[in-house]
């Protein structure tokens, strides 16, 4: 990361994402389920909040009822991120039917031209308009050709249709093809070898509450902050933090640390130096300006994570005291 000021004051409040209890995660946490086969993600959610008795849960991605696989679910707090799940990065594991016999060399010459950027028309039954729009498939594997069955990996941008891809893989084909089986094994982040199943979460939840074993569900629990993983980052002097969890934007004399090439208008996670989210904010200027400046407001602050008075009041001994808001000081 680029230093903007090294002299800054040394980091000895908050608490690291590592460090929290586990009712702390259950307020402002994610965990990944492995949805199962039949029940929509509306219902899987609604029994994964009943399991784990929160009063916040949504969920990041849809998956139609027949299909399985993860289904990130934030808690608490973390409900205000599910926008930056459903546009992480997803990875399928599809079973696709031919309606004909066609040789292998054909199938695999044919599949290899749906890697890069792709065409792609929503299914009639599908929650989005009906309109032409472009989607990248970064990886596609085929796994087994048996017969007219074809297994295959897929790596793609969020709001990918893999039935889509089935159906135009057909036409190309000139056989026809159909979906006839979908798995969802990543999304972001998250995996399904580390995905819970509702049954894993109800027991887990059991165990802290009744016997206060703790460590199964903390094993299921994720801190808010890997969902902002994907995002650029900006280190916040611990001077600036508490000013921007009464409302204050980040100007240039309250940053400490900050990514490379961070453009203009780029959506970027303000953090601290243990690691903590603090807010979601919109880049004023890029990283380039910022490095070059010595004044000025950084980042327009959206959306604001951490809890006021957990950082104290130390703007007086900010530098950037007028920028900071000084009214907000009791």
């Amino acid at each position: 990361m680029l230093i903007k000021d090294a002299n800054t004051l040394p980091d000895k409040w908050g608490k690291r994402p590592s460090d929290r209890s586990v009712g702390e995660l259950l307020r402002g946490g994610v965990i990944a389920l492995d949805k199962p086969a039949g029940p929509t993600s509306h219902q899987v959610t609604a029994w994964a909040r009943d399991a784990l008795h929160v009063e916040a849960i949504s969920h990041g991605g849809t998956l139609d009822p027949y299909v399985s696989g993860v289904l990130p679910l934030c808690l608490g707090k973390a409900v205000r991120l599910t926008d930056i799940v459903l546009s992480s990065d997803k990875e399928y594991v599809c079973r696709m039917i031919l309606h004909k016999d066609v040789k292998k060399e054909k199938i695999i010459k044919v599949m290899g031209k749906f890697v890069g950027k792709i065409y792609q028309m929503p299914p009639v039954r599908s929650a989005v308009k009906r309109q032409l729009r472009i989607r990248t498939v970064s990886e596609l594997e085929i796994l087994e050709i048996e017969g007219r069955e074809v297994l295959f990996r897929v790596a793609c941008d969020a709001g990918t249709y893999i039935r889509t891809i089935c159906t135009d893989v057909g036409e190309a084909l000139g056989c026809g093809a159909n979906m006839t089986e979908l798995r969802r094994t990543r999304s972001g982040i998250m995996r399904e070898d580390s995905a819970a199943t509702l049954q894993d979460m109800t027991d887990a939840y059991i165990f802290w509450q009744q016997m206060g074993r703790e460590k199964w569900l903390r094993s299921l629990l994720l801190p808010m902050e890997v969902l902002v993983e994907p995002l650029p980052k900006i280190i916040v002097k611990p001077t600036a933090v508490d000013a921007i969890c009464h409302g204050a934007d980040l100007t240039i004399k309250g940053i400490h640390m900050l990514d490379e090439d961070i453009r203009k208008n780029a959506l970027v996670a303000l953090m601290t130096a243990r690691g903590e989210l603090i807010a979601i904010g919109k880049m004023n200027m890029s990283s380039a300006k910022i490095m070059e400046s010595d004044q000025g407001k950084a980042v327009d602050v959206k959306r604001v994570f951490m809890e006021r008075g957990h950082y104290p009041k130390m703007w007086r001994f900010s530098t950037d005291i007028e920028e900071l808001q000084e009214p907000f000081v009791q």
